[in-house]
């Protein structure tokens, strides 16, 4: 997947890697660097350190405003060859370079952040000495930052294989040189992968890998570009719910019941997250994210009109039956009851599994419906 490497100060080992995936991010990748900058000077002055740009050939000067923030920390520019994108391939493309540098700490930060700190670095890394694998922010979001998150991921991860991670897709992560070494022979990629997949499909490897995993607090809400769910979450929703559900498939001998398989009700029998220290408290509240009600149900009934007779071949006869109550709901009063939209997402996952449909036209009902 690599196409260019410029690496100036000819670096040939480092014990941390910071990584700061990009696509045309020239307005906003200097600030994440300095701060990373900030934080390798403070809290690790005494490990070799390289920050890296892994970057999808960004057409707006965003390798220059990368090499253009001073540092005495070298840095390196990697970079997909021209029209190739994907996060998941820079993602990838990083950590080939860190076990090239035989890294034992590999740290990745978006490249939109507004709210890091030089204190991020610290709480990623210091788990990864102290011998766990990966490493998985915990901050404050908004109610309405983090829609995947909050109604998908993390409530499908917890159900399916037993550990409460309450950000596996949060996109700030610690990577152990272990575990780093054994997602890039992951026989599970896929191309939803290689977009915006890569988040839980390395949260999902590492639980079900058996890596020691643990969270961290941040010690600051994340500040970033916020996307309303009722107009921008279309791409991001169909890959990684797309990979969500085919690694339902890839370690189903891992949730599937043994008493035939089918998704039953049940306690919830998760365990709860490691979490890596105490935090130090949040320094302000995160920004207000508005959402339009009026266009996420004018949406929801559009995906009625237009893929209804999917979701009625999907769904059971019950779970139907809500869904068309729901429809009569004006704007005010509607609202997704949890163990109907649970019943949903479980019930699109066997569509998915069984192929009756094509993948991507499932994802297009799913996300229209929603």
């Amino acid at each position: 997947m690599i196409a260019k490497v410029e690496n100036p100060d000819r670096v040939t080992s480092a014990e941390i890697v910071v990584g700061i995936p990009s696509y045309n991010e020239a307005d906003s990748i200097a600030g994440p660097v300095e701060v990373a900058i900030q934080g390798l000077q403070e809290y690790f002055p005494h490990q070799s350190a390289v920050i890296v740009n892994v970057d999808n050939h960004s057409p707006d000067g965003t390798k220059e405003a990368f090499f253009n923030v001073p540092s005495k920390i070298p840095k390196i520019y990697v970079s997909t060859a021209e029209g190739v994108t994907g996060k998941g391939r820079n993602v990838h493309n990083l950590l080939e370079v860190a076990v090239e540098l035989r890294a034992g700490v590999i740290l990745t930060l978006d490249a939109d952040l507004k709210s890091v700190t030089p204190a991020w670095i610290r709480h990623l890394a210091e788990p990864l000495f102290d011998g766990y694998d990966y490493v998985v922010p915990i901050y404050t979001r908004h109610k309405y930052d983090g829609t995947i998150t909050k109604n998908i991921a993390y409530p499908m991860s917890r159900t399916l294989y037993g550990l409460r991670v309450r950000q596996p897709i949060g996109g700030d992560f610690g990577i152990s040189n272990k575990l780093a070494r054994c997602l890039l022979v992951e026989k599970t990629w896929t191309e939803d992968v290689s977009q915006f997949g890569i988040d839980i499909w390395m949260t999902t490897v590492a639980i079900c890998r058996r890596f020691k995993v643990c969270q961290t607090f941040m010690g600051s809400p994340k500040i970033h570009r916020p996307k309303d769910p009722a107009s921008e979450l279309g791409p991001m929703f169909s890959q990684v719910v797309g990979t969500i559900f085919q690694l339902m498939i890839d370690f189903e001998f891992l949730w599937k019941d043994s008493s035939g398989g089918k998704f039953q009700r049940r306690e919830d029998r998760s365990k709860p997250g490691v979490i890596y220290g105490f935090g130090s408290g949040q320094s302000h509240d995160p920004p207000e994210v508005t959402v339009s009600r009026d266009l996420l149900h004018e949406s929801f009934l559009a995906g009625s009109k237009e893929y209804g007779e999917v979701w009625k071949n999907v769904l059971s006869e019950p779970t139907w039956e809500v869904v068309k109550e729901m429809e009569k709901l004006n704007c005010q009063e509607f609202y997704y009851p949890s163990t109907a939209w649970s019943h949903i997402l479980f019930e699109f996952a066997v569509a998915y599994q069984s192929q009756v449909y094509d993948t991507k036209a499932l994802m297009s009902a799913l996300v229209s419906y929603t």
